[in-house]
C-alpha cells in the first residue's frame, strides 16, 4: 500500500495495443513517489481512432483497384466481396469493442492465451505491420514514376518526367519516403494524427472530386497500349460513357480475364484477396490506444464509424464506376480515375496521400506493438532498447527499430494473411475469456457472445485459405503427416478379412500420351484404394551423375493434377522393364497399403494416339490459366507438354520385348498379385473429369469362362470370381453405377451332359449370394468348341489352331460388339519361355478388335457369401 497510484496491471503484449486503460505504458511501482510523469494520453476519438483507421483502410487499394475488382469481378461479385470481407472483419471489430470497454487492452491476449502465446501473435502482428509499411511506400513510389518517371528507355527527360528510373533508383526513392514518415512518428503521436488528419481532407477532396466528375465530364474515348509478351504493342479501345444503364447492365456480370500488370488470368479468389486488403486497417486505431484520453470509449466508437463511413464509401464508388466505366476500361488501365476526372491531379494527389498515410499508420502501429513487446521482456536483450520513450511517451527507440525493418524489407508479401492471423487471435482471446466465465471480464459492449467469437475466427481461417491456399497447404502437409503416419500403423495387414478386400493398383505406364483414358478408366476402378502410376526409365545409375527419376516427379504429378485422378506416383530407375516392374511391386505402398493388383496395357504393334492432341485441357493454355493459376509448382503446361516423348512409331524400336512383357505377367502371378491387361481403351470416352456420364446408356460384359480352355467349366474358380468383383467394383463407381451389366455363360448345348442347365442354377444362385445384380445370358459355343480339337503332339505343346481363335473372337464379335467395356479371363502364361510369343499371339488374336477389353487372372479370394 505504499503505492496507491500504482497500475493495477502492468504493461503486457497484445498486438493490438498498448498501454492498460488505466495506467501509463512507462510506469513503475516507484513512479507514485517521483516527479510525475507527463501523461501521453492527448489523441481523442476523432483524431486517434477514426483518422487512422479511416485511412488505413482506404490506402491505395480506393484508388487503384476499384477498377480491378468491379472490371474483373463485375458489379454483383464485387458488391458481394464488399459485404463479405466487411462481416468477416465486424466479427473481430466485436470482440475488438468487448475486450477494450472491460479495462484491459493490452493484456487481453497474453493475460487470456499465456504471454508465450501471446508475444508470439504480437510479433508476428508487428512484422505484418513492418511487411505492410515496405508495401505501401513501393505504392507510392510506383504511382509517383508514373506520372514522373522517366522514360527507360530514354536518355532525354521530357515535361515533368525528371526521375531517372531503375532497381537502385527505386531503393533510393523508397528510402527517401520511408525517412519522411519515421521523421514524422518519430516526433510522436499528436503531430502524426495531425499530419494524418491533413491528408484525410486531402483524399476526401480527391474523392468528392471523383463524385463531381462522373456528373461533369462528358463521355470520352480512349486508346490504352501495353507490352506484349513479344515486345508488340497491345492497343485497346476504352470508353468512358457517363451514367449509361448500358454499362451499368454490361458490368453486372463478372469477366475474369488477364491482368495486365501479373499477366495471369484473374479468378473469384484473386481477386477477392486484393479486395481484402482494404479491410486490413480496423486496428489502426487500437494500436494507439497507449495515446488515447478514454481508450474504452474512442476504440469501440471510432472503430465503428470508420467501418461503416469507409464501407459507404466503397459500396457508391463500385456503383460509380459500374455505371460509368465500359469493363475495358476498368480491366486495361487501373488508374483510370485520373482520366476522368475534371483535374486529374487531385486523383493523383488522392493517391499519393493515401498511400503516405498508410505507410505512417504501419510504421508508428508497428512501433507501438515493438515497444509493448520489449515491455514484456518476451525476447530479452536484443529489444530491451525498445522500451526508451521520450518525456512525452513516445517510444522512439521502437519507431527506429520499425524504420530499420522496413528498409531492409522494401519487397512484402502474404501481408494479409499475416493480419488475419492477428484477428484470429483477438476473436481467439475474447473467445477465451467469455468460455473460461472469467469474473472480471465485464465488458460494457455486449453486442457479441461466443459465437460471434468462434465465428470470427472460422472466418478469418477460411479468408486465409481463400487468399492463399498453396501455404496453407504446406503447412497443413505436417499434420497431414502425422495423422496418416498413425493410421497407417493401425492398419494391420494380418487383420485383412476377404468381406473389406478392395482393389490396390499398380497402373504401369510407358507414356501418358497414349496411355490417358486407360488412367482415367483404372481410376474408376480402384473403389477407394490405392492407385499408383508406375513407370520405368531405363539405365544405369553408376554410369549417371544424378538420378534422372527424382526431376520428374513434378511432372507426373502434374499429370495427374490435369486428369483429375486420385493417384500416387512412383518411378524406379532400372537396366529393363521387367526388373523395375519387379521393384515398384516390391516397394510401392506402405504397410497395408501395397499393390495387390497390376495392370498394364496391352503389347501389340498398333500405333497409339497422342491424347494430349484431343483433350483441351493439354493443348489449351487459357484453360491452364483458368483452373490452375499460378499454383503449378514449376510446371506450366508447355513444359509438361515438352517432357514426356511423342508417342511410338510403327518403325520406333521398342524398348520392351514380347517375351519380357509376357514375363512381366508371370512375375506379378508367382509374387500373388492379380493382373489385368487393358486393350483398345483409347476408344473408351466420356471418362475424363468434367464429363456428365452415368452409366445409363452403357453395358459391361462380362465373360467369367477361361475362353482358351473349353473343357474348364468352373465359373467359381478364384480367377472368375475375381473377374466378376472387378466388373461389380467398375459397376459401382460415377460414371458406371446406372451401366446395365451382362455376364455370358458358354454352354455345350449339343452334348449329352446336360449339367449345365443344372450349372446355371447354381450359378444365379451364388450371383443372388454375391449380391451382383446383372442378367445372364447363355451363349452356345458348340461350333466354336469342334475348332479346339487338334492332334496329340500340338495339344502337347499347347498350341490352339487360328481356326479356334478366329471363332472365339467372332464369338466375342456377335455379342459383345456393343458393350462400352468387357471382362473377359485372362490365362495364366505357361512357365516356359519359348511358348511366350504364342501366348501373346493367342491373346491378341481373340480380342482383336473388340473394343475396350480388360483381360483379368486373379489369384486372390475377394468374394464372400456372408453379409
Amino acid at each position: 500500500m505504499s503505492n496507491e497510484r500504482t497500475p493495477l496491471m502492468t504493461s503486457g503484449v497484445c498486438g493490438l495495443a498498448v498501454t492498460a486503460c488505466g495506467g501509463k505504458s512507462d510506469a513503475t511501482p516507484e513512479s507514485g513517489s517521483g516527479a510525475p510523469t507527463v501523461d501521453p494520453r492527448k489523441l481523442n476519438t476523432f483524431f486517434g481512432v477514426m483518422v487512422p483507421t479511416i485511412l488505413s483502410m482506404f490506402s491505395i487499394v480506393l484508388f487503384l483497384r476499384t477498377g480491378f475488382v468491379v472490371g474483373h469481378a463485375g458489379l454483383l461479385q464485387g458488391l458481394l466481396m464488399v459485404i463479405v470481407a466487411y462481416t468477416i472483419i465486424s466479427l473481430t471489430i466485436l470482440s475488438i469493442c468487448a475486450i477494450s470497454t472491460n479495462g484491459a487492452i493490452q493484456d487481453m491476449i497474453s493475460r487470456s492465451l499465456g504471454p508465450e502465446f501471446g508475444g508470439s501473435i504480437g510479433l508476428m502482428f508487428f512484422l505484418a505491420k513492418v511487411c505492410a509499411c515496405g508495401e505501401y511506400v513501393l505504392g507510392l513510389v510506383e504511382a509517383i514514376l508514373d506520372i514522373f518517371g522517366s522514360d527507360p528507355d530514354s536518355s532525354v527527360s521530357q515535361g515533368v518526367r525528371v526521375l531517372p528510373q531503375g532497381y537502385w533508383y527505386g531503393v533510393l526513392y523508397s528510402s527517401v519516403v520511408l525517412l519522411l514518415c519515421l521523421l514524422v512518428c518519430l516526433v510522436g503521436a499528436k503531430i502524426y494524427s495531425r499530419t494524418s488528419f491533413v491528408i484525410l481532407i486531402l483524399v476526401t477532396v480527391s474523392l468528392l472530386s471523383i463524385f463531381i466528375s462522373s456528373v461533369a465530364v462528358k463521355p470520352r474515348d480512349f486508346v490504352i497500349t501495353h507490352k506484349g509478351s513479344g515486345n508488340e504493342t497491345l492497343r485497346y479501345n476504352a470508353s468512358y460513357t457517363g451514367f449509361s444503364v448500358t454499362t451499368l447492365r454490361n458490368n453486372l456480370g463478372s469477366g475474369y480475364s488477364l491482368d495486365y500488370s501479373t499477366n495471369s488470368v484473374m479468378s473469384f479468389s484473386t481477386v477477392f484477396a486484393v479486395m481484402f486488403t482494404c479491410c486490413t486497417g480496423i486496428m489502426a486505431g487500437a494500436n494507439m490506444s497507449g495515446d488515447l484520453k478514454t481508450p474504452s470509449i474512442s476504440i469501440p466508437k471510432g472503430t465503428i464509424v470508420a467501418v461503416f463511413y469507409t464501407f459507404a464509401v466503397y459500396v457508391l464508388l463500385f456503383l460509380l464506376v459500374g455505371a460509368t466505366c465500359d469493363r475495358t476500361l476498368l480491366i486495361q488501365d487501373y488508374g483510370f480515375l485520373q482520366r476522368i476526372s475534371i483535374w486529374s491531379p487531385l486523383v493523383t494527389v488522392g493517391i499519393y496521400c493515401a498511400s503516405l498515410s498508410a505507410a505512417m499508420c504501419s510504421m508508428i502501429g508497428a512501433s507501438r506493438i515493438l515497444h509493448a513487446l520489449a515491455l514484456d521482456q518476451l525476447f530479452g536483450l536484443p529489444l530491451a532498447p525498445a522500451t526508451i520513450t521520450s518525456s512525452s511517451g513516445n517510444p522512439w527507440v521502437a519507431v527506429l527499430y520499425t524504420w530499420g525493418l522496413a528498409q531492409l524489407n522494401a519487397v512484402a508479401s502474404l501481408v494479409t494473411v499475416f493480419y488475419l492471423l492477428a484477428y484470429a487471435a483477438v476473436d481467439l482471446a475474447c473467445l477465451a475469456l467469455e468460455w473460461a466465465s472469467a469474473p472480471n471480464f465485464r465488458p460494457t459492449f455486449q453486442l457479441f457472445s461466443w459465437h460471434t467469437c468462434l465465428l470470427g475466427i472460422m472466418s478469418c481461417l477460411v479468408m486465409m485459405f481463400v487468399i492463399n491456399p498453396i501455404s496453407w497447404g504446406y503447412i497443413s502437409q505436417a499434420l497431414i503427416f502425422h495423422q496418416v503416419r498413425k493410421y497407417l500403423l493401425m492398419l494391420d495387414v494380418r487383420k485383412d478379412h476377404v468381406k473389406f478386400w478392395r482393389p490396390q493398383i499398380l497402373l504401369m505406364v510407358a507414356n501418358p500420351r497414349s496411355s490417358c483414358q486407360l488412367i482415367l478408366f483404372i481410376n474408376q476402378l480402384k473403389k477407394g484404394g490405392l492407385y499408383v502410376l508406375g513407370h520405368v526409365q531405363l539405365g544405369d545409375l553408376d554410369s549417371l551423375p544424378s538420378d534422372p527419376v527424382q526431376q520428374q516427379y513434378n511432372f507426373w504429378l502434374r499429370l495427374v493434377d490435369k486428369l483429375g485422378v486420385k493417384a500416387f506416383v512412383d518411378l524406379t530407375l532400372s537396366l529393363s522393364v521387367r526388373q523395375g516392374t519387379q521393384h515398384l511391386l516390391r516397394i510401392t505402398g506402405l504397410g497395408g497399403m501395397k499393390p495387390n493388383t497390376l495392370i498394364l496395357g496391352f503389347y501389340d504393334s498398333c500405333t497409339p494416339e497422342d491424347f494430349f492432341l484431343q483433350d483441351s485441357a493439354f493443348c489449351d493454355a487459357s484453360m491452364e490459366l483458368g483452373s490452375e493459376g499460378e499454383y503449378n509448382f514449376g510446371v506450366d503446361l508447355p513444359s509438361l507438354q515438352a517432357h514426356f516423348p511423342p508417342v511410338r512409331h510403327v518403325e520406333s524400336p521398342r524398348w520392351l520385348s514380347p517375351e519380357e512383357y509376357v514375363g512381366i505377367i508371370s512375375d506379378a502371378i508367382k509374387m500373388n498379385k492379380n493382373v489385368c491387361v487393358g486393350r483398345y481403351f483409347f476408344q473408351l470416352e466420356g471418362e475424363d473429369k468434367d464429363s456428365k456420364v452415368d452409366g445409363s446408356e452403357r453395358t459391361i460384359d462380362v465373360w467369367p469362362l477361361n475362353l482358351l480352355q473349353p473343357g474348364s467349366r468352373d465359373y467359381e474358380d478364384v480367377c472368375s470370381l475375381f473377374l466378376l468383383q472387378m466388373a461389380c467394383v467398375l459397376n459401382m463407381s460415377n460414371k458406371w453405377r446406372h451401366a446395365r451389366m451382362r455376364i455370358f455363360l458358354n454352354v455345350e448345348t449339343e452334348s449329352s451332359d446336360q449339367g449345365w442347365v443344372v450349372n446355371e442354377e447354381t450359378f444365379r444362385e451364388l450371383l443372388r449370394k454375391l449380391r451382383i445384380r446383372a442378367s445372364i445370358k447363355i451363349v452356345p459355343w458348340d461350333s466354336v468348341v469342334q475348332h479346339h480339337l487338334q492332334p496329340e503332339e500340338e495339344e502337347a505343346k499347347q498350341a490352339l489352331s487360328e481356326d479356334f481363335l478366329s471363332a472365339v473372337n467372332s464369338m466375342l464379335m456377335e455379342h459383345s460388339s456393343q458393350a462400352a467395356v468387357r471382362f473377359l479371363y485372362l490365362p495364366r502364361p505357361s512357365p516356359q519361355r519359348s511358348q511366350n510369343r504364342q501366348y501373346l499371339a493367342q491373346v491378341e488374336a481373340v480380342t482383336n478388335s473388340l473394343g475396350p477389353t480388360l483381360l483379368i487372372h486373379g489369384v486372390t479370394p475377394v468374394t464372400s457369401t456372408d453379409l
